[in-house]
């Protein structure tokens, strides 16, 4: 990587994940600057850049530009905040995403690249796993990677807190979350399998927002789905990254899931994330995702 003869790139773990030195974020960096950064989060599928206190929202979102069109905040949860991109993931409104998933996979249009900058952070604990779906593809044995060409799976805003909260139901700040989050319902259909549109890559496309693989009857959905997201966190496939003030990372949405760890009891924990535009996912065979239910192309920029 060349962006200045100052800067250094290191990687931190086999699969995925790198830490960039010597670089000072902003809207304003050189173009030559902003392709390498661009060229490493598609080799690494996740860059982290330490020491970027000086960014607020604007400066955050005015770099993120940089690397692509934004998205909305979120199609469903009002930002809140002067830069209407910025998305606060916040421990104290409910909001953390401690559940294994690709950001927004619900739309047709998931985001191509998610920024996060720690703001608030916990003494302890709190905690991201990223894990490499294109890793977990290319590892698979030859039998399951010829099947799950051939899978698609429906993803859903609404679906994981039906599951995950079954028994007892959101209360309190997650209640209140949940009914933002679902204030519309959104339905799309995508193959488990999508071909990366910039590296060509064939990356595992699952995580929390599945309802159901399409096709099949409800156990052997449960027991596709659970056999494949097995691969995906298996550990080869995962670097932890523990955050310290002044963080900023970006990671390739297309080719990873992520995982926040709540291990932090109920410390405050805030991060601003800022999304860059994606495009419809296509299968091996050429087909393209599906929106069933809901228009997400304000969220999407389309």
């Amino acid at each position: 990587m060349s962006v200045t003869t100052s800067t250094d790139i290191r990687r931190v773990a086999g699969s995925l994940g790198a830490e960039i030195t010597g670089i000072r974020l902003g809207p304003d960096l050189p173009d030559a600057d902003v392709a390498d950064i661009r060229a490493a989060i598609l080799e690494h599928k996740l860059v982290v850049f330490r020491g970027q206190d000086h960014l607020d929202d604007r400066a955050h979102a005015g770099f993120v530009r940089r690397l692509g069109p934004l998205t909305t905040a979120h199609p469903t949860i009002t930002g809140g905040q002067e830069e209407a991109a910025i998305l606060p993931v916040d421990s104290e409104h409910g909001n953390k995403a401690n559940s294994w998933h690709t950001d927004v996979t619900f739309v047709d249009r998931p985001p191509a690249f998610t920024t996060l900058r720690a703001v608030v952070l916990p003494p302890f604990g709190g905690d991201t796993l990223f894990a490499d779906t294109a890793r977990a593809y290319a590892k698979l044995p030859a039998g399951l990677r010829s099947l799950a060409d051939g899978l698609w799976a429906e993803h859903s805003n609404d679906y994981d807190y039906a599951t995950t909260h079954a028994t007892e139901g959101p209360t309190g700040a997650t209640a209140a979350y949940h009914q933002e989050f679902t204030a519309t319902v959104y339905r799309t259909h995508h193959p488990v399998v999508r071909v990366h549109p910039e590296t060509g890559e064939r990356v595992l496309q699952l995580g929390q927002f599945v309802s159901r693989i399409l096709g099949v009857n409800g156990q052997d959905s449960r027991d596709l789905l659970a056999l494949y997201q097995r691969h995906i966190t298996r550990q080869e496939n995962i670097v932890r990254w523990r955050w310290s003030p002044g963080d900023f990372a970006v990671w390739d949405n297309r080719a990873t899931q992520h995982y926040a760890v709540d291990d932090y009891d109920d410390l405050p924990r805030k991060m601003h994330r800022v999304t860059v535009a994606g495009d419809v996912p296509v299968s091996v065979d050429g087909r393209r995702s599906i929106a069933v239910e809901g228009d997400a192309g304000a969220y999407a920029g389309a």
